[in-house]
């Protein structure tokens, strides 16, 4: 078949499905004796699962993963497949972390800060029942990082960092424990309402299923592919 129909069928423009052929994604197409390209059913069904792959792992991952196909053993590429599946599942364990951080810190009253709220490390220390030491190891993980006085160098915490080192408590006192919390805090940050962190994380979840979806689809086009 000619260039227009993969495009066609596979839902590229002519341009794409060349420009997949060059990068590998495509066994090269044979050529008739006038030079034009002639595709065969293994250049639809490797334009597909690509098509599939990319929307759930990305472009890039997703030419490696095809391009595996027509090149490397089986072996390589099932394990690159299960790779894709492993980065999902870690993104829902993070989620699942995150939905469950939002009930630990739902009675926060995250919007409640003034700017008679700013504090030092002291003063902080003491409104949380923690020792000051515990302040500034948070500072040096980037859970909490304050302000700093421009003549002494001493810190001080703006009314966002005191309500950052609240939520952090929260959670420190609920057993999270440090790096999941520095992943999980610049997230918690961007909202200032639990509602929008709910919101957020609920289009997260959408978006990880339409990826695992689309990892379903990828996974049967690449068999088709194997198989041919």
């Amino acid at each position: 078949m000619r260039t227009a129909e993969v495009a066609r069928r596979a839902g590229y423009s002519v341009q794409q499905v060349r420009n997949l052929e060059r990068d590998g994604v495509l066994p090269s197409a044979a050529r008739t004796s006038s030079g034009y390209r002639s595709y065969g059913e293994i250049h639809v069904r490797s334009a597909l699962a690509y098509r599939a792959l990319a929307a759930a792992v990305g472009p890039v991952e997703a030419k490696k993963i095809v391009r595996a196909v027509h090149r490397d053993p089986v072996a390589e590429v099932l394990a690159l497949l299960d790779a894709a599946h492993a980065g999902l599942d870690a993104e829902r364990a993070e989620l699942r972390l995150a939905r469950e951080a939002v009930r630990v810190i739902s009675g926060e009253p995250l919007e409640d800060v003034r700017g008679s709220d700013s504090m030092s490390v002291s003063e902080l220390a003491t409104a949380l029942g923690v020792r000051p030491s515990t302040l500034r190891h948070w500072d040096a993980e980037l859970l909490v990082v304050p302000d700093r006085d421009p003549a002494r160098g001493t810190r001080r915490y703006t009314p966002a960092q005191v309500r950052d080192a609240r939520i952090v408590h929260q959670l420190r006192l609920a057993g999270y424990r440090v790096e999941p919390l520095r992943a999980l805090m610049p997230e918690l940050r961007r909202s200032r309402r639990i509602e929008d962190i709910t919101s957020a994380l609920a289009a997260r979840d959408a978006a990880i299923t339409t990826r695992s979806l689309a990892l379903l689809d990828g996974g049967a086009a690449l068999s088709a592919v194997l198989s041919y």
